[in-house]
């Protein structure tokens, strides 16, 4: 028999949600987690600023050659490479930071996660960038990445009933308030791709959300048992060998037979 109580329908009650809480959870798996998160950002920093030494040391050419040309079909593999291209060295240092501290933050509750909020923010940052760019234009940078980033703070937190990742979210959203400014049109400044990282990183944040349980809907299964006579009812105890575990019911007119019936062991 089920341990979990059942409607008067022979149904399952639905699960609840999840309620909120402000655990971080096991410190050692938060501090894991953590230390992982640091490393791995400490990579691809170093992967980037390796990316634009030689890049620079090229003249630039990779940018160009790499980056996103606004509606051009044969420049659509470049989604994947334009994060890592800058246009200067300018370019570079103001994305480094924010990509540091929001790609920690976004790793720190599971590698697993980030790499696919990584990969949701660069497609839908580099076809906003693709769509809606100026024509001929070429698209560099990791900052449609920031924006993915930020975008699944600010929204995990809700989602996963996570009062800490709320708070966390809400003090980045006061720190960095002046993100947001690049998010309106700028002359030289690819906001498109922001605000197609943005979205990518909110999309990201539901899609990745930690699930409920499902709800239990489908009908209990009635117990095996003795089958018992019309017009017997079971005994509340424990069961005879010899299948004498129903009682004969006085008011019916056959308990004569029954009892005769279990006399001869039928």
């Amino acid at each position: 028999m089920s341990d979990s109580p059942a409607t008067s329908g022979g149904q399952q009650p639905p699960a609840r949600r999840r309620a909120w809480t402000f655990d971080p959870g096991d410190p050692q798996t938060v501090l894991a987690n953590a230390r992982r998160a640091l490393f791995v950002m400490a990579g691809v920093l170093a992967l980037l600023w390796v990316i634009q030494i030689i890049n620079w040391a090229d003249g630039y050419r990779l940018t160009y050659s790499y980056g996103i040309t606004a509606r051009s079909l044969g420049s659509l593999p470049y989604l994947l490479t334009a994060p890592f291209l800058h246009v200067s060295w300018t370019h570079i240092e103001g994305n480094s930071g924010p990509l540091f501290i929001f790609g920690f933050l976004a790793a720190y509750r599971g590698i697993g996660k980030f790499v696919s909020v990584t990969a949701i923010a660069i497609v839908t940052s580099g076809l906003a960038a693709w769509l809606f760019q100026p024509p001929n234009s070429v698209g560099v940078g990791a900052s449609g990445v920031i924006f993915g980033y930020l975008g699944y703070i600010l929204v995990r937190g809700f989602f996963d009933r996570h009062g800490i990742d709320v708070l966390l979210a809400a003090i980045m959203a006061l720190c960095f308030a002046y993100q947001f400014t690049v998010l309106l049109p700028h002359q030289d400044i690819g906001w498109q791709a922001h605000i197609g990282g943005l979205i990518g990183g909110i999309a990201a944040g539901w899609l990745l959300r930690e699930r409920r349980p499902a709800v239990a809907g489908a009908t209990a299964r009635p117990t095996a048992g003795p089958a018992v006579r019309p017009g017997k009812t079971a005994k509340a105890g424990k069961a005879g060998k010899s299948g004498k575990d129903a009682a004969v019911d006085p008011a019916n007119p056959r308990a004569e037979l029954y009892k005769q019936l279990d006399d001869l062991g039928l």
